[in-house]
């Protein structure tokens, strides 16, 4: 089974793996009873945090996953929900937008959120992320709002998302209760997060990070040159190991000391049974250097 981890005290255990719902919407046969088979895939394997935002799935998946669990209403009880807001997207539903864009006022959380709630079917998101970091942001009225949403309930704590170490100090600095989480891209071929000071950000705050798109979005196993000199690497510590490449790849990010929380989605079930194959590998510190200097492509300095 795939361990707990602790985000904070005020929160339940969450699953150390997370499963992204950003492409719920996206399969051939996008039904409540398929979402239904991801969800029970997910739990027997004790996958029990599951990764939402308002606009996944050009804001369908939302709702696609709580018409799931109104088939077995008691499997909310087991989950934790992650929900995202701010990113303001042209779409159908919102004919009156003139441009993408970023809103993180203190309305438009509030409207996001009761949405979000509606279209899952449940009375409280156990974390809520901003999307991306906005630029006009007022940090004070975000703030205030955050903490609001915490007090009343409605969320049980605030985070961020692709925010870089200062923007998520701005946003610390207006509010009360703790931000418990930076969702990043972070990979073999996405490592800004090592050197930029994000990932020590999370260390020196003990807040665990979260990794969307651990594989790259698939081009890990594609034919850029990083890719192609990590695959003879991945394949042998596999076969050493009895996995798959990509369950190598998601234990290098599981052994790094800022305890990783790394986000995986498919609607593939045989791909999707196998994900706690990356608890089964071992990662020691030479193992995660020889990655590391395949996916730069020289040695260290």
């Amino acid at each position: 089974m795939i361990p707990t981890c602790h985000m904070h005290p005020s929160l339940p255990p969450f699953s150390r793996l997370v499963y992204g719902a950003w492409r719920l919407a996206d399969a051939a046969d996008a039904t409540p009873p398929t979402a239904l088979r991801n969800i029970e895939i997910c739990l027997d394997q004790g996958i029990t945090t599951f990764d939402h935002a308002d606009i996944y799935g050009g804001y369908r998946c939302e709702a696609l996953f709580g018409d799931a669990l109104k088939l077995k209403p008691a499997l909310t009880r087991q989950l934790q929900l992650v929900g995202k807001c701010d990113i303001m997207l042209m779409n159908d539903q919102f004919p009156a937008r003139r441009v993408k864009h970023y809103d993180t006022s203190a309305s438009h959380i509030r409207a996001s959120v009761d949405r979000s709630l509606s279209r899952l079917g449940v009375e409280r998101l156990d974390v809520l992320l901003l999307h991306r970091p906005d630029p006009f942001m007022d940090a004070a009225q975000t703030g205030a709002c955050l903490d609001a949403l915490v007090q009343e309930g409605k969320i049980g704590a605030a985070g961020v998302s692709n925010f870089k170490p200062w923007d998520l100090a701005l946003l610390q600095s207006a509010m009360q209760t703790p931000l418990v989480t930076n969702q990043i891209e972070i990979s073999l071929l996405a490592r800004d997060s090592f050197l930029d000071g994000t990932l020590a950000q999370c260390q020196q705050l003990k807040i665990r990070p979260m990794a969307w798109s651990p594989l790259a979005g698939g081009a890990m196993f594609g034919d850029s040159a990083p890719a192609l000199r990590l695959r003879p690497a991945l394949a042998r510590i596999a076969a050493e190991q009895g996995v798959a490449p990509d369950a190598v790849a998601i234990a290098w990010l599981l052994a790094h000391p800022a305890n990783i929380m790394p986000i995986v989605g498919s609607n593939q079930p045989q791909r999707l049974a196998r994900l706690a194959d990356a608890f089964k590998v071992s990662i020691d510190r030479e193992t995660w250097f020889e990655l590391w200097t395949l996916a730069f492509g020289q040695d260290v300095p």
